[in-house]
């Protein structure tokens, strides 16, 4: 039986993922941005950005630029949950794929927003007693 018939829609697959994370279209990005609402696609959504950094570091043209846009994207509208998850796929590998993507997701300051930076600096240590 057809699914769609049944009304049941399959997950997205990571290849389908990747293409939309290519393209990035204002269609894209709305089908991006349904699939970081639902806490349950995290892990699709994950699978499908490793799998557009992956295979942009393996082409002969790298498009740092448009990498370091996707990475701004995310950062600004990817939800809370999901920014400690992003720059840790940001920095699991040291192609310049994904460090054109960890600099988009740096300057997005998302994760900033999440996690602010301390306003205690270089203090002493507190002592636990």
């Amino acid at each position: 039986m057809d699914d769609s018939m049944t009304g049941n829609v399959p997950f997205p697959d990571r290849d389908t993922v990747a293409e939309k994370l290519a393209a990035l279209s204002e269609t894209d990005k709305s089908y991006v941005a349904l699939l970081m609402e639902n806490a349950a696609q995290d892990d699709n959504l994950l699978d499908g950005l490793r799998r557009h950094l992956d295979l942009a570091a393996g082409s002969r043209f790298l498009n740092s630029l448009k990498l370091e846009n996707l990475g701004i994207w995310l950062g600004t509208q990817a939800p809370d949950r999901l920014q400690i998850r992003l720059m840790e796929t940001a920095r699991s590998s040291q192609h310049p794929a994904y460090q054109a993507f960890r600099t988009g997701l740096d300057r997005s300051g998302g994760l900033e927003k999440v996690y602010p930076r301390s306003s205690v600096r270089d203090g002493p240590a507190p002592v636990i007693r």
